[in-house]
């Protein structure tokens, strides 16, 4: 039994439900898109839908997360209380930032500007990370992005040395 003087902290409410599972593939089977756009498994949290590509999963980050996401936690949407609403909105901006940083590093040029919004957009991910998703810890890979500010600086956008191609080969 906890003493009159201290806070019970309540666990964030639940956000990744099966419906929002289901928003994601309805807008994946659902939705109209360029036939030079990679596709993605129509069943995607599936077992059955196999492993994803790195492609995959830059189309599926950047295109149909946003949508089903806004639709479902963004303004308008509905929830069960109003603390829920409110970390479905957090937990919200917060992919945006990834999902932001992900679309201004994948860009065909790179420019000063650009670099700056990814690297703030990737460090406001970064430090929001274990606020937000409690259970979640930093890996090496959190901290490697950071770094790709500087390989953009470096080497040019991206897109002139990742590996997709060669992969696609193999």
């Amino acid at each position: 039994m906890s003493k009159p003087h201290e806070a019970v902290v309540q666990p964030p409410p639940k956000i990744s439900t099966l419906n929002v599972m289901k928003r994601i593939q309805e807008v994946i089977r659902t939705m109209d898109t360029p036939s030079w756009l990679g596709s993605v498994p129509h069943n995607f949290g599936e077992k059955s839908a196999g492993t994803m590509k790195a492609s995959e999963w830059r189309v599926l980050s950047t295109v149909y997360f946003p949508i089903a996401l806004v639709s479902v936690w963004g303004e308008g949407s509905i929830h069960e209380d109003p603390r829920a609403a409110s970390f479905a909105r957090r937990v919200l901006d917060h992919t945006m930032w990834l999902v932001s940083a992900t679309l201004l590093i994948c860009y065909r040029s790179m420019s000063a500007a650009r670099s700056q919004a990814f690297l703030e957009y990737i460090l406001d991910y970064n430090r929001n990370l274990t606020t937000i998703h409690p259970d979640t810890h930093h890996h090496p890979n959190h901290h490697m992005a950071v770094h790709l500010y500087d390989f953009s600086d470096s080497f040019g956008p991206t897109r002139c040395w990742w590996t997709f191609p060669f992969e696609g080969l193999i």
